[in-house]
């Protein structure tokens, strides 16, 4: 208010909006704290559904997880060699090293893409893992409580998921990426005003944003966000104002792998941006992206091995 009085103008003169705007909107981000928007808003609840990936696929995932960490426990001890110990007492690691092989490895994988074995290619193997016994409690979900929004960010994912769901008899939409406009609509209006169908499965990139699926209160993440900011967009698409049921996220998550340090990396992001966005102090503490996090911790797990 003080810098619109600077200004000199009021709402009657005509210039009053230009320079209202630049005595305020470019000072920042004008929001409303989430603890007024919740005012109107149910409950919110994300719950984790761990799941054991006990077959032949799941052991290589993990096998997979421990050669990475050896590989870069290999290069972690490499640069100590040519740099020395630094002082550092017996069993400590320098966690300087450890964050600069987690980014070294971070953008290797980034180069690779899809080839060989890297975080990238380690997720969406779990990814895959995971999707028939997410889409089976998600299943179970919509017998129990009516529609469900089913989010992957994998499109083989999806397409698994599908499958389940028309095995099982149940109709779904699907909404994705390389959709027209008019075809996205339809599969929203039709999962929002039609009973006989029960699940929208989503795109989590694609169908993060802009849509409203307000006709379910239940949301199943078969895959983790590398961001909280996405998980939180997903969630979203259901609970939003206008929403007068209390919506659950459910998570699953493939137990003894770094699923479990995702969710838990993510959470604590989730934490800090919530904070931050309400005005809150929060603690200085390390910027590492999630992926950049994870591969630290699976460094410092094969060093402790």
């Amino acid at each position: 208010m003080e810098k619109l009085d600077a200004t000199g103008f009021t709402p009657a003169d005509k210039a009053f909006y230009a320079e209202a705007r630049d005595a305020v909107i470019s000072m920042g981000i004008v929001r409303r704290k989430k603890k007024d928007v919740a005012a109107d808003l149910p409950d919110k609840l994300i719950a984790d559904l761990p799941v054991q990936l006990d077959d032949e696929f799941g052991r290589g995932i993990r096998q997979a997880e421990r050669e990475l960490g050896e590989r870069l426990a290999a290069k972690y001890r490499r640069i100590l060699t040519a740099r020395g110990d630094r002082g550092l007492e017996p069993g400590e690691i320098d966690e300087d090293i450890v964050r600069l092989v987690a980014h070294n490895e971070l953008e290797e994988s980034k180069a690779a893409g899809t080839g060989g074995d890297n975080v990238f290619t380690m997720v969406r193997k779990i990814g895959q893992a995971k999707a028939g016994l997410a889409a089976d409690y998600a299943a179970q979900l919509q017998r129990s409580v009516g529609k469900v929004v089913f989010f992957a960010k994998h499109i083989d994912v999806m397409d698994q998921a599908e499958a389940h769901f028309a095995a099982s008899g149940i109709r779904y939409v699907s909404i994705r990426g390389d959709q027209t406009t008019p075809a996205r609509q339809q599969a929203i209006d039709d999962f929002n005003g039609d009973e006989s169908v029960g699940i929208a499965v989503c795109s989590l990139t694609a169908a993060g944003v802009g849509l409203n699926l307000q006709a379910a209160s239940n949301v199943v993440l078969s895959e983790l966000s590398w961001t909280a900011a996405e998980q939180t967009q997903a969630i979203d698409r259901v609970h939003r104002i206008g929403q007068d049921e209390p919506v659950t996220a459910w998570r699953i998550i493939a137990a003894h792998t770094i699923d479990t340090k995702i969710a838990e990396l993510i959470d604590q992001k989730q934490g800090l941006a919530a904070r931050a966005l309400d005005g809150e102090a929060v603690e200085e503490t390390a910027t590492e992206s999630v992926q950049v996090a994870a591969l630290m911790h699976l460094l410092r797990e094969a060093l402790s091995a």
